[in-house]
């Protein structure tokens, strides 16, 4: 049977015209409308591929549709454009035949736009298809002499978290890997799957090969998790294998006595909850799940149900925490606002969402939570500082500043050493206290991870 491309298509185009117009996050739309859609395993795979592969090249695309059309991007019709990338990517990005890439292409516009646009949609894409995507680098790279910016349009960037980037792989000592990176952030990741403690066992990964980055993790090469019946049951649970790290570490940098206090201060939607969830009931702990959205907080009720339906999980502006409940909790996990930039593999999207712009107000906030997460915390109680992104302000200058705020109350763990004790293999930067991990190094989100200890008295 064909692979019925036209409808994938359409699809695609519904998902990049939500996330254009309406703001919407690709990775939790796409699902939705995969499952409203009659598409095959084939069909949902080149749909995917169709969606976030051009999402992921938007600035690459833009600039070639630029030398198409002879204006600037934003000077073209958003509908119009839109689908220009998606015909880009196809004739591009994708072992799609060109008459194919510009017939349906063209039909999707027919579909939506006027005759006018039409026929600018195909003179563009005809134009596009007459050279290969070397050609066009070689073209749009053509008399840029900024390096960031000529990298920003390679990898399809913006400049700005080329920048950003760079700078956090220089404090890890690995700035020469810049390409890989930016690279890896374009490759679609994998499917990882994380083993509850205390619910799965190896039975359920015994066709699947464990790690590379956490010991009860997995991954999938293609095809869809919830044919595992693990996955069905909840035993088993789709998540990046940096976020079971995370979670872990805290778990693991001390020591823990039965009837603990624990809290997710951040906890939507709900994954790093779960597997604490596991780990507490196992501990004998108790843990408590707040996030501040309504909606967020319904999403880890739902992970938790078939775990343990008795975690509370509040509603409540984590900032206010500390004053409610303060000196309350033995171990705090902080998984802080931020960028994103650690997961634009997953997110593709988030790399022209965000802006330099927002960087200081989510820095401020990751600051507030922290001192709110710090006055809830015990004495002698340990803290995770997490984010999903690598950018400086966001890692250890927010670490540099909770050291200078609560001086030597403030006993700084080392996380690598943690990470160490939970997997010996991983490759870590000895050099610090705080963890970096990196997709092109790890094949882990770039998440951050930072432990803290309250001392006594």
């Amino acid at each position: 049977m064909a692979v019925n491309n036209t409808n994938a298509r359409a699809v695609a185009l519904e998902l990049l015209m939500a996330v254009e117009f309406d703001d919407a996050y690709a990775n939790l739309l796409l699902p939705k409308l995969l499952s409203a859609s009659s598409l095959d395993s084939r069909d949902t795979g080149f749909c995917q591929e169709l969606a976030f592969g051009t999402l992921r090249w938007q600035l690459f695309y833009d600039r070639i549709i630029e030398e198409c059309a002879g204006r600037y991007s934003d000077e073209i019709d958003l509908g119009a454009l839109v689908i220009l990338r998606l015909g880009a990517h196809q004739l591009l990005g994708m072992r799609v035949p060109a008459h194919a890439a510009l017939s349906e292409t063209v039909d999707l516009a027919k579909r939506r736009l006027s005759r006018g646009a039409i026929g600018f949609i195909n003179g563009v894409l005809r134009r596009v298809s007459e050279r290969g995507r070397e050609e066009w680098l070689g073209i749009v790279l053509d008399g840029l002499e900024n390096p960031h910016e000529r990298l920003a349009v390679e990898f399809s960037h913006p400049i700005w978290v080329v920048r950003a980037l760079e700078q956090a792989l220089k404090i890890d000592g690995r700035e020469s890997e810049l390409k890989d990176l930016l690279w890896a952030d374009n490759i679609a990741p994998l499917v990882n799957l994380v083993a509850l403690p205390g619910f799965a066992d190896e039975r359920d990964f015994e066709d699947l090969e464990v790690g590379p980055a956490s010991p009860i993790g997995t991954q999938l090469d293609g095809g869809d998790p919830n044919q595992l019946r693990a996955v069905r049951e909840g035993r088993v649970r789709v998540q990046d294998q940096g976020s079971q790290l995370a979670a872990l570490a805290l778990v693991v940098a001390s020591e823990i006595h039965p009837g603990e206090q624990w809290l997710d201060m951040c906890a939507g939607p709900g994954g790093k909850a779960a597997l604490l969830a596991a780990e507490a009931r196992l501990a004998k702990a108790k843990l408590t799940c707040n996030e501040v959205s309504p909606h967020r907080a319904k999403l880890v009720q739902q992970a938790l149900e078939p775990i343990d339906a008795k975690v509370a999980v509040t509603i409540e502006d984590g900032r206010q925490i500390g004053k409610s409940s303060p000196a309350k909790f033995d171990r705090i996990l902080l998984d802080a606002p931020c960028t994103g930039l650690g997961a634009l593999r997953r997110r593709p999207e988030a790399r022209w969402r965000k802006k330099q712009s927002d960087v200081a107000e989510l820095s401020k906030l990751q600051e507030q939570l922290l001192e709110s997460a710090w006055a809830a915390l015990k004495a002698g109680g340990t803290l995770a500082y997490v984010t999903c992104s690598p950018h400086q302000a966001e890692t250890n200058t927010i670490v540099a500043w909770a050291e200078k705020k609560f001086g030597s109350e403030l006993e700084l763990i080392d996380a690598n050493r943690v990470l160490h004790e939970i997997n010996p293999n991983l490759p870590l930067n000895s050099n610090r206290k705080t963890t970096q991990l990196w997709p092109h190094i790890h094949h882990t989100d770039a998440m951050f991870i930072a432990l803290m200890r309250k001392q006594i008295g």
